[in-house]
């Protein structure tokens, strides 16, 4: 007799199961709403029992917290890999923007889950594991806006751009990043191409780049 599709599969590590319920959260969290979203939906979409959820996450809210680790975690990496990969300011400072928006459609709907449940992060947990993971992604928040004040700093003291208050613009810079999360969508009529380019013009605006000085310049009508 035939062995089952379900004999045929290789045992999934614990570590590729609890990507998997990440993953189903995102979708979840992002097309159905995070209030509305239930962990049994999230369980059959992974092939496991409600209860089995525990083990790897407390809550449902502890799940998002870890998301938003996650992603800040991966942001952080973007930006230090373009900046190790460019030694002039102004070519690094391209490469960050530019990375920024290199997403997939998965990423772009954890970007919108992620703004539109920030308010949850400021929730203090009595729950050990959420408020570990709640304290982790402030953290890694914190970590990006430093690293970003760090690199403006850089290009100031360097001369490329106009001096200013770096952890201000920093912060200013990722919030109008932040900001795009809460109207984009990938089927919808603008590109992220076209929001990429538009709104890397703005940051370069905000600090004191003309377009023109990192290629970005644009041929006239």
């Amino acid at each position: 007799m035939a062995a089952s599709p379900t004999a045929k599969r290789r045992p999934r590590s614990s570590r590729s199961k609890r990507d998997d319920i990440i993953y189903a959260a995102i979708e979840y969290f992002g097309q159905h709403g995070y209030e509305y979203t239930k962990w049994a939906d999230i369980a059959k979409q992974v092939g496991i029992g409600s209860t089995a959820l525990y083990h790897y996450f407390e809550s449902k809210l502890h799940c998002l917290y870890e998301i938003q680790a996650l992603a800040l975690q991966a942001d952080r990496a973007k930006f230090e890999n373009a900046i190790a990969e460019n030694e002039d300011f102004k070519e690094a400072l391209k490469a960050v923007l530019n990375s920024a928006f290199e997403l997939t459609d998965h990423e772009v709907l954890r970007n919108r889950v992620l703004v539109a449940e920030q308010s949850l992060a400021g929730l203090h947990r009595t729950s050990v594991r959420e408020e570990e993971s709640r304290q982790l992604g402030r953290s890694q928040m914190r970590d990006l806006e430093f690293a970003w004040a760090t690199f403006l700093t850089r290009g100031m003291e360097q001369g490329a751009i106009p001096q200013a208050d770096p952890r201000l613009l920093a912060r200013a810079i990722l919030g109008l990043y932040n900001s795009v999360w809460h109207w984009y969508r990938p089927n919808g009529i603008v590109t992220l191409s076209s929001v990429a380019a538009f709104f890397t013009d703005r940051c370069l605006a905000l600090i004191g780049v003309p377009p023109e000085a990192t290629g970005r310049a644009r041929a006239a009508a």
